[in-house]
């Protein structure tokens, strides 16, 4: 299908791209804002991107460009009932409704704005500037590895001058780079991956001095992010990559001389304090963490999965209408007891379940699965035709979607974001309403 568009809406379609490219800038520096920049304000700036997500929105109202979906209806039907419920049938403080209602009234639509007005030049410069961020992001989580948490560079948000790192192992803490939280720094890259291993296939056009150094940040994330869920990230994303190979010759020699590029670099580094001091401590806390946890097992089914699983064991103590949007936010403890603690529940179902009841929370889980359903499809589809970036977003991007903790804003930005840069990605060219900017 052709869409045309007067010179006015396309001068509208080109300030949403730009306002677009704004939220995701806030998204990757908001922690920055809140622990260095503007620490005075480190409240009021959690819901830094909120006002630009309104003006996005609102341009996409005026001009049309918001598409209706059965998703998105949907969504707003369960959030007009959520607010009704919360205030006359639970919680009843409006400050915390609004809260949680701004998740899936304010940044939810924007998962089909951004499928609208991206082209294919927009999705290049997002994935481009991606790679090329992840560089000094590498240098940066280096320095705050090594650096104490009494430093600077690992001052904690607002006036806390404990640190902002969580703790890792062998005394060294997990550096949360320009995020507010070490969970920002493990989103990035788990994002940088699908885009480095796009730049190889050749699809994405990049400088191998620029895509080169960017794997090898990439591979050094993981033991200076001292995450697991980083590496066990890497490797979903490296699969669906792998399956790519099987079907392009090409393809597979460039990763291959790639590969061998990687080893040189880490051989010579692995000899160095720098790399090897990393390396122990990511193994010591590895270690720590699946003897407590039960290993791979312990992280992807009882931590992940089993969240799932456990959501609906106390289903029937719930009210039928829930306790009220937004009461298993930590903004909601904070207002409600003063402190950030989990309310409800730690996992993102159970809160869903918690927040909504049975009947809405059900229905609200269904639209995420579904949507990620399509996801896969798609990008499916769009493989089966050679093109392979929504195939490579897909391994973590649809978890996001079925289980990322949405009340959690940075969790909540990479999940809208990048999961309506995959929709845009699967578009054929003919469908996009944006100009080229």
């Amino acid at each position: 299908m052709n869409f045309t568009v007067d010179n006015k809406t396309e001068r509208a379609i080109q300030r949403i791209v730009y306002a677009l490219y704004l939220y995701g800038l806030l998204l990757i520096f908001e922690g920055a804002l809140r622990r260095w920049i503007l620490p005075g304000l480190s409240g009021p700036l959690l819901l830094v991107r909120d006002p630009v997500a309104i003006y996005i929105l609102f341009l996409s109202w005026k001009y049309h460009v918001l598409k209706v979906s059965r998703y998105l209806v949907s969504i707003l039907v369960i959030s007009a009932i959520a607010f009704y419920t919360a205030m006359f049938l639970g919680h009843g403080n409006i400050y915390v409704a609004l809260y949680g209602l701004r998740i899936t009234v304010l940044h939810f639509p924007l998962l089909f704005v951004i499928q609208s007005v991206f082209n294919k030049k927009n999705i290049e410069t997002i994935s481009r500037w991606m790679i090329v961020l992840s560089i000094p992001m590498l240098l940066l989580i280096v320095v705050q590895f090594y650096s104490p948490q009494t430093s600077w560079i690992n001052k904690g948000l607002g006036e806390n001058s404990e640190g902002g790192g969580f703790v890792g192992a062998m005394g060294y803490f997990r550096p949360p780079g320009t995020f507010s939280f070490t969970n920002g720094l493990v989103l990035f890259f788990t994002v940088v991956s699908s885009f480095i291993f796009w730049g190889l296939s050749g699809e994405l056009k990049i400088s191998k001095w620029i895509l080169y150094p960017a794997l090898a940040c990439l591979f050094l994330s993981i033991p200076f992010s001292i995450s697991r869920t980083l590496l066990f990230s890497i490797l979903i994303t490296m699969f669906f990559f792998i399956f790519s190979l099987l079907s392009n010759k090409l393809l597979f020699w460039r990763t291959v001389v790639a590969g061998i590029l990687l080893l040189f670099i880490f051989y010579f580094l692995i000899n160095t304090d720098l790399l090897s001091t990393g390396l122990d401590v990511f193994q010591e806390r590895f270690q720590s963490a699946n003897e407590s946890e039960g290993g791979l097992d312990g992280v992807m089914f009882k931590r992940f999965l089993g969240s799932m699983g456990n959501a609906f064991e106390n289903l029937g103590d719930l009210p039928f209408w829930g306790h009220g949007v937004g009461m298993g936010t930590n903004a909601a403890s904070q207002i409600t007891t003063g402190q950030r603690e989990f309310l409800l529940s730690e996992g993102e179902w159970g809160r869903v379940l918690g927040e909504l009841g049975p009947l809405l929370g059900v229905c609200f889980l269904l639209i995420r699965v579904s949507i990620a359903v399509k996801m896969i499809h798609l990008a499916f589809q769009k493989f089966r035709g050679g093109y392979f970036l929504p195939w490579l977003l897909v391994g973590n991007t649809v978890f996001n979607v079925v289980l990322g903790q949405w009340a959690q804003p940075t969790y909540l930005g990479f999940t809208v974001f990048f999961g309506g840069l995959l929709l845009a990605a699967t578009k054929s060219t003919d469908e996009s309403l944006s100009p080229e900017v």
